[in-house]
């Protein structure tokens, strides 16, 4: 909703002035002295504008940032939030509305990595099944001092995001610059159910996890194989928490992928409903599958675990042994599942991480496992990082290495 002083109030705008209160203190908009207002605002991305609330006008603020986070504060005409681009991380920014003036005062953007090796994305919208929409950013193998053969294609790797209902903003993310500098193409993909987009496409999940998300990131690879942009015999998924589903759900539904890198994911949905995770999202099955008490049947069917005879890709499988919210027995249990069916797979757990990475070894040795299994299976050649082994047999738990 926006405001329009003529029409006598609210009124209707295509873009989204909110996002999901996945945290408590978010605050997208701020009064300031003057009385405009600094509100974030649009589709698919979260810009900072000044709505003038006589008018109803909103006036973007110029500059490089595609995402601002919803942290605004303001001290008379100057705004300070927290905001980034396809070329800087994210940083504590003030910017003074009457000059229109800019600074770093926080989190400046310095790190090691040339920017000549970061990724060049591209925001694309693709058609899905019944012709629906489709949102995703492509990132595509990039290197300043290396091209492809010609006529060959890259390998791609779909990023599924978590929430479910979140959205992958058009930002630098320097762990797509490690894959896309070495030759691997990266599509995050905003499925139906990604806020940001209008609440229609938001609702597209409602009893459909695992349906629409699955559905959603096969089209946007298929797509890239069939424009020739990626090679169909080298696409992989990857994902964290519900993104880690939705991998592991793939890997049951279609024959797309060559591989999955599945990390700290929901693999049943039942004993995840029934107490097996935190109490904040206690409930969150309700309307993402349905009542398990009416459909207790589809929480079983929709469950990695209880498909596990359908998975015929290489997978690594990544956990924290302090996950409270997607425990590690859920992924043993999936192991157990899958064991004697001659399936590729490695299994890496970490002492002290929970649901996230956080520490600098678990992130190196997660990126390297999960680099090399794409090595492996797409046939690549680089020797710079260890190569993961990959079992076909019931595999013993591995601490920060492979299994």
């Amino acid at each position: 909703m926006g405001t329009d002083r003529a029409a006598g109030g609210a009124v209707p705008r295509e873009e989204e002035f909110g996002g999901p209160l996945w945290k408590l203190g978010h605050r997208w908009f701020a009064p300031l002295s003057s009385g405009l207002i600094a509100v974030l605002h649009g589709r698919g991305a979260a810009a900072l504008g000044i709505l003038d609330p006589r008018t109803g006008e909103t006036a973007d603020v110029p500059g490089p940032w595609t995402e601002w986070e919803p942290t605004l504060a303001v001290n008379g005409t100057r705004v300070v939030g927290v905001a980034a681009s396809p070329h800087s991380g994210h940083e504590v920014m003030e910017l003074d509305v009457c000059t229109g003036r800019s600074r770093a005062i926080g989190n400046a953007h310095t790190d090691p990595v040339d920017p000549a090796y970061y990724p060049r994305p591209l925001a694309r919208t693709f058609t899905g099944p019944d012709g629906r929409e489709i949102h995703a950013q492509l990132y595509p193998p990039h290197h300043p001092g290396h091209t492809a053969p010609d006529g060959e294609l890259p390998p791609y790797v779909i990023w599924a995001h978590g929430g479910p209902t979140g959205r992958t903003p058009l930002v630098l993310d320097l762990e797509i610059a490690y894959f896309t500098s070495r030759g691997i193409g990266v599509a995050e993909v905003n499925y139906g159910g990604s806020t940001g987009y209008g609440r229609a496409y938001r609702e597209r999940l409602r009893e459909q996890w695992g349906v629409v998300d699955v559905e959603d990131c096969a089209a946007v690879a298929g797509a890239l194989a069939d424009e020739g942009i990626a090679d169909r015999a080298r696409l992989a998924i990857r994902g964290g928490s519900a993104g880690g589903w939705t991998a592991a759900v793939s890997l049951t539904a279609t024959d797309l992928y060559a591989c999955a890198t599945v990390t700290y994911p929901i693999l049943d949905l039942v004993s995840w409903a029934t107490g097996g995770t935190h109490d904040f999202e206690s409930c969150y099955t309700e309307s993402l599958v349905g009542p398990l008490a009416e459909v207790a049947d589809r929480y079983r069917e929709r469950s990695p675990l209880h498909r596990a005879d359908r998975i015929g890709s290489p997978f690594v499988l990544l956990q924290g042994l302090d996950d409270t919210i997607c425990p590690p027995e859920q992924c043993e249990r999936f192991l157990e599942a899958v064991s004697g069916r001659g399936i590729p797979h490695a299994y890496l757990t970490f002492e002290g991480e929970g649901h996230g990475f956080r520490g600098a070894d678990t992130m190196i040795r997660a990126l390297e496992a999960e680099l090399s299994l794409y090595i492996q299976t797409f046939g690549l050649i680089r020797s710079d990082v260890p190569t993961l082994e990959l079992l076909t047999s019931a595999a013993p738990i591995s601490t920060g290495g492979a299994s």
